[in-house]
């Protein structure tokens, strides 16, 4: 497999999470512009903001949470050079089921809906990690 192949996943996954993080200034700001908003009370406790900024804050949150498994994998299935189309395809799995349940995150919160794109993205990354443990062991 191409680095590229290997790594466009990644960046688009680095991409959500930049993504996010700008979001997460743009609502944040409209919220203090809106007024009602004691600095004091959010500065140490981030349950003080709004709805939209919490919603957008915990998906953000969410970035640093599973996908550090994935990042891992990434750079273990490269180092060792085990990547394949296999690894590749959970790669893409993962990281759509990201941007679904960060989008879903962000709008609705509909949780059930929410935990079913974590569910798949977590099946996915469980999976590449089993596979890649097998490589790992059998020389394969």
């Amino acid at each position: 497999m191409s680095i590229a192949a290997v790594l466009t996943p990644v960046f688009l996954q680095v991409l959500l999470t930049f993504a996010l993080l700008f979001r997460l200034g743009m609502v944040r700001a409209a919220a203090l512009r809106q007024g009602g908003i004691d600095l004091d009370d959010v500065r140490l406790n981030r349950r003080a903001w709004p709805k939209l900024p919490l919603q957008v804050s915990s998906s953000f949150d969410n970035q640093f949470q599973i996908p550090v498994l994935f990042y891992a994998i990434t750079a273990l299935e490269l180092i060792t050079h085990a990547t394949d189309i296999f690894f590749v395809v959970l790669a893409w799995i993962f990281v759509v089921s990201r941007y679904v349940h960060a989008g879903i995150h962000i709008t609705s919160n509909r949780v059930k809906f929410r935990f079913r794109a974590y569910s798949v993205g977590v099946a996915a990354l469980i999976i590449a990690w089993l596979l890649f443990a097998f490589k790992v062991y059998t020389g394969a």
